[in-house]
């Protein structure tokens, strides 16, 4: 099984590619992407090319995407979020990718085994789970990594 993760977002989306299975993944591909400041319209584009492309260049089995947490403080970037989720599953469509939808919790638990870890436990129990090559990553970026092994971990359930 080959997985597409992608960790949504509109300044920042992170993208993970990840396959086998959930006892010994493996990391295929990873980036975060930021599209170029613009109208909405060109970095929705931009988000939507650059998934497309993802899904060309690593023909994963599947999509897996973190759904949207929405709170009173951050109703401005969860539309932005929701917006770029949309362009994510419209290019994930396109391709006739079937996409499992995970919660932060779901991941947090499928990776620390704890459903309310910080990202600092989430970011340091990631190179235990799999091999990465050496580079600097950004949080959304070991997000979609995170999500990858969560989607990986549920797969035989969904």
């Amino acid at each position: 099984m080959r997985i597409l993760a992608i960790d949504p977002g509109f300044d920042r989306m992170g993208l993970a590619v990840l396959e086998g299975d959930p006892s010994k993944p493996t990391h295929v591909w990873s980036e975060c992407i930021s599209p170029p400041k613009g109208s909405p319209e060109e970095r929705l584009a931009c988000i939507h090319t650059e998934v497309a492309r993802a899904i060309v260049s690593y023909a994963p089995d599947r999509v897996a995407i973190e759904t949207l947490f929405w709170s009173t403080n951050n109703k401005r970037s969860a539309l932005g979020v929701a917006e770029a989720r949309g362009a994510a599953l419209s290019a994930a469509a396109e391709a006739g990718l079937s996409v499992s939808e995970h919660s932060p919790q779901q991941v947090k638990l499928a990776v620390t085994g704890y459903g309310n870890a910080d990202k600092k436990a989430v970011a340091s129990m990631i190179p235990r789970l799999i091999s990465l090559p050496p580079k600097r990553r950004l949080d959304d970026e070991l997000d979609a990594i995170a999500l990858a092994i969560a989607a990986l971990s549920t797969r035989l359930h969904s």
